[in-house]
């Protein structure tokens, strides 16, 4: 794996620099951050909410895309997000497309190294994209989904999760619990 840069970088630098690196990086205030390994549970959530998520644009018939981790979202001009998974409304992006300009989901898992981050640095960055209607952070190991969706002006509504569904409208899509961690 290479080493991390030293200096600041802008967004646009990370994205072309990221894209030649082994691993995953997030950039934050310019400056470069590895990630850290993953748990199996958290690697298996990932999956079960791209699937979920799938499901539930299938099911609505909506224009929307879902991609897993792995695509960067810019925040604003010195800080890249990779969220665990994102889904996108719209014509479909160019296959060499390194950069999502319009999430209108983005999902964290919780990890123990990431939790406060993707509490409250990234609930943060993510609503400083237009574009960002729902920020979701799942609990890998027991039934928890924070939802937190865009309101009025400035306002973020939040709503915690333990059973049932998860309506994210727009787009129009239902996500049950049940989708994410099996039979509850």
């Amino acid at each position: 794996m290479n080493a991390v840069p030293k200096e600041k970088m802008t967004a646009e630098e990370f994205v072309v620099w990221a894209e030649a690196q082994q691993g995953r990086y997030e950039l934050m205030d310019g400056e470069v951050y590895a990630q850290a390994a993953e748990r199996l549970a958290h690697a298996k959530m990932k999956l079960s909410v791209a699937f979920a998520l799938t499901d539930a644009v299938q099911r609505a018939g909506a224009p929307c895309h879902v991609l897993p981790d792995g695509m960067a979202v810019r925040v604003d001009a010195s800080t890249v997000f990779e969220p665990d998974a994102q889904l996108y409304c719209g014509p479909e992006l160019a296959s060499d497309t390194l950069l999502i300009r319009e999430p209108m989901i983005v999902v964290e898992v919780l990890s123990p190294s990431t939790g406060r981050n993707d509490a409250l640095g990234k609930l943060e960055g993510y609503f400083l994209i237009p574009s960002v209607v729902h920020y979701l952070i799942i609990d890998p190991d027991k039934p928890l989904v924070i939802h937190h969706r865009r309101g009025e002006g400035r306002d973020i509504l939040t709503r915690v999760h333990h059973e049932g569904e998860i309506a994210l409208d727009p787009p129009g899509l239902t996500l049950p619990m049940s989708s994410l961690y099996g039979a509850l």
